[in-house]
């Protein structure tokens, strides 16, 4: 499985705002993040790694933010890095290219001590209308240096648009049709878990999609690991 690894270097302001809380000495800590893409057909968008002191990025049952449905909408994770950076966001890392099928990669990145820090971590299930997948609020404060944990890390549906799977919605290879679009079509307008694609090899004459891209859950493995 190929592995792919970046130490800090942000293609965005955002994100780099995120890393840019330095330090150093005991008061420094670095952990490693790992994600693995398990879908067959779904890339996955350039990955948003965040930590932070602000608490939950999304809830499910709640009205997903505009920044929100940007990423989940069309993979644009600038205004989301951007508001978890008003919001208590201490490091982080972003990726610059889609994650395909079986890939995974890695970001280390590091930030100044500080009580209650949590992990969001977030990336569009590209070949969708609006599914995302993605962790928040994930605690990591507590483990010590050399230990790591690993998550099942599920797909969102955001809520945001309609799952039409109808052409010229859907901006991933499977269609290359529009991403975010301001007016919301679903209802509820409401983060939940994805129920997945239907294709029209299983019934939806009108779907884009194919066998190919539907995905049971949980999408994604996620390994955060403490260097120091």
């Amino acid at each position: 499985m190929k592995t792919r690894t970046r130490n800090g270097a942000l293609a965005l302001l955002a994100a780099a705002t995120l890393a840019g809380c330095g330090g150093g000495g005991k008061s420094q800590l670095e952990y490693r993040v790992t994600v693995t893409n398990l879908t067959a057909g779904q890339p996955m968008s350039p990955l948003l790694v965040a930590a932070t002191t602000g608490g939950a990025v999304w809830q499910e049952g709640q009205p997903a933010s505009v920044a929100l449905e940007k990423l989940a909408e069309g993979g644009d994770m600038s205004d989301l890095a951007r508001e978890i950076a008003a919001n208590g966001g201490v490091g982080g890392a972003a990726g610059a290219a889609p994650i395909g099928p079986g890939a995974s990669e890695t970001h280390t990145f590091s930030f100044r001590r500080a009580r209650g820090v949590t992990l969001t971590v977030a990336s569009m299930l590209v070949n969708t209308n609006d599914g995302f997948a993605g962790i928040t609020a994930l605690p990591i404060s507590d483990l010590a240096v050399g230990e790591s944990m690993s998550r099942a890390v599920v797909a969102w549906d955001a809520g945001t648009e309609a799952n039409s799977e109808a052409a010229g919605t859907i901006p991933g290879p499977a269609d290359g049709g529009e991403g975010f679009n301001a007016a919301r079509s679903d209802a509820p307008d409401a983060v939940r878990i994805h129920a997945g694609v239907v294709s029209h090899d299983d019934g939806l004459a009108s779907s884009v999609l194919g066998v190919q891209q539907r995905f049971d859950n949980p999408v994604m493995r996620l390994v955060v690991e403490r260097l120091r």
